[in-house]
């Protein structure tokens, strides 16, 4: 069997989708099926390592709607030649792309919202969600309506995209998500990532390692550390990831406004294992996010043995909560602080309990063979 993945960008610098899809399709070999992406990146473009996948790249599409006049006829031409195609992601032309090449066709396809279909945005960005419901009507709702189904990576992401948009009538199905643990997250060392910061290797490190974007409370964050870092002169904050909007320089300034610029460490975006080793190099990994789909960063670290301090509107939260493997508080500057003091004043009996248990919510709730697993079977039944 041959799926075809279609999304905008397979660049690690997107976000989780593009982790995602590396992650999902690493185990189609071993179910007998082929995977192959169709991703508008330019050739030189670089991706990362993609050996198990056949990567298309058409090059660039134009605009904030990512349109490429030639993705249409190709996917017209080539479609036949796949048992199903997989859509990631909303709002950019390559979902409507699909819709039209394959509306007539026997090919299936399915879709991926990725979070994309949560009410926070509708109450954070009005505005822009006025756009997006003139979009929904024009094409959007009709993608999600005529696929075979919707995807989704967990009941709640279920339950909130029902809230964001009307007329909403689609059909509905939970495939769960996830990571997998690669031969390089096994065998790296938070030495990997001390070699470079070797003056933290003292320290109790508190990791963000996400995106530096808005909804993810980075904020809220840094506020919250600056009252709780007067405890212990110990304590540190790493926030690593992209900047893609140029949001760090404002972080910075709050960051020296409460006098601790040299309490964080900024590494920008880090990968393989200078990533790893940062994971397993912090006490606890915190993402206190205003919405968050999945968190498939949350996934690594505990599978890799660190507990998460979340907030609520990340919505695997009920997981994490009912196999105790980390803290959940509200994505509020009051609830990031109680949510990293409440760490802090476990015992060190309670905190042993909770790593021990990070392992075990992984492999029984994250792990991305399953999804994969749940996923192909629903191809093969439809």
């Amino acid at each position: 069997m041959k799926v075809l993945h279609v999304i905008s960008s397979l660049s690690l610098e997107g976000g989780g989708p593009a982790q995602g899809v590396r992650n999902l399709t690493s185990f189609y070999a071993s179910m007998n099926v082929s995977p192959t992406v169709l991703t508008l990146d330019d050739k030189d473009d670089s991706l990362g390592n993609t050996d198990h996948l056949e990567v298309i790249r058409l090059g660039k599409g134009k605009g904030i709607f990512s349109y490429h006049p030639e993705l249409v006829e190709w996917l017209k031409r080539h479609s036949h030649e796949y048992n199903s195609v997989v859509v990631h992601g909303l709002w950019q032309y390559h979902g409507y792309a699909v819709y039209k090449a394959l509306k007539k066709s026997n090919i299936p396809y399915y879709v991926f919202p990725h979070g994309m279909l949560d009410p926070w945005f509708k109450h954070a960005y009005p505005l822009k969600h006025l756009k997006k419901y003139i979009y929904w009507f024009l094409a959007q709702y009709s993608v999600l309506k005529n696929s075979k189904a919707v995807l989704f990576t967990c009941e709640e992401e279920k339950l909130l995209a029902r809230e964001s948009f009307w007329p909403y009538r689609v059909n509905e199905s939970v495939v769960n998500y996830g990571t997998t643990i690669t031969e390089i997250a096994k065998n790296s060392k938070s030495d990997d990532f001390y070699t470079k910061y070797p003056e933290l290797k003292n320290k109790i490190i508190f990791l963000f390692l996400s995106r530096i974007h808005e909804k993810k409370g980075c904020d809220l964050l840094i506020q919250a550390f600056a009252k709780i870092a007067k405890s212990n002169s110990d304590l540190h904050l790493v926030m690593a990831g992209p900047d893609q909007t140029g949001w760090q320089a404002d972080l910075e300034k709050i960051a020296d406004d409460y006098c601790i610029a040299d309490r964080i460490t900024w590494t920008g975006m880090i990968k393989n294992e200078m990533k790893w080793g940062a994971i397993k190099a912090a006490e606890v990994f915190i993402l206190p996010s205003h919405q968050e789909n999945f968190g498939i960063s949350v996934a690594e670290a505990l599978a890799v043995g660190t507990p998460v301090l979340i907030s609520s509107k990340v919505n695997i939260w009920r997981e994490i909560k009912e196999m105790n493997a980390g803290l959940v508080g509200d994505d509020t500057l009051e609830g990031t602080q109680k949510l990293l003091q409440a760490w802090l004043d476990l015992s060190e009996n309670e905190k042993q309990i909770i790593k021990q248990n990070t392992v075990a919510c992984y492999k029984q709730k994250f792990d991305i063979s399953q999804a994969a697993k749940n996923l192909i079977e629903l191809i093969r039944i439809n």
